[in-house]
């Protein structure tokens, strides 16, 4: 799968996040401190949008029923939800960040 440009990293400050369309799945990619995290916009617990929902440091929470997930990991971290949300790659090449969907490779 092709990568996909979420932005300039000069454009994309700590401590927020995007959403973008990979390959017809959305991906939201997070600026934590400078390292960018991608991880589906899916709530495992209910298949809703996890955007929408606050960060608190390292975790968002989910905005309907307040399941927290891991933005380095993708893990669940408390109910109701109990399976991980995808994680894809991300890389940085020439200030401009990109992420992809790795699952068919």
């Amino acid at each position: 799968m092709e990568w996909v440009s979420v932005g300039a990293v000069d454009g994309f400050a700590p401590g927020t996040h995007r959403v973008v369309d990979v390959d017809g799945t959305a991906v939201v990619v997070f600026n934590l401190g400078g390292e960018f995290f991608a991880l589906e916009d899916v709530c495992t617990h209910d298949g809703g949008q996890l955007t929408g929902g606050c960060v608190e440091g390292e975790e968002i929470v989910c905005p309907r029923h307040g399941a927290r997930f891991a933005i380095r990991t993708g893990a669940a971290l408390t109910a109701p939800a109990f399976e991980p949300t995808l994680t894809f790659p991300v890389k940085v090449e020439g200030g401009q960040i990109f992420t992809r969907d790795d699952r068919w490779d």
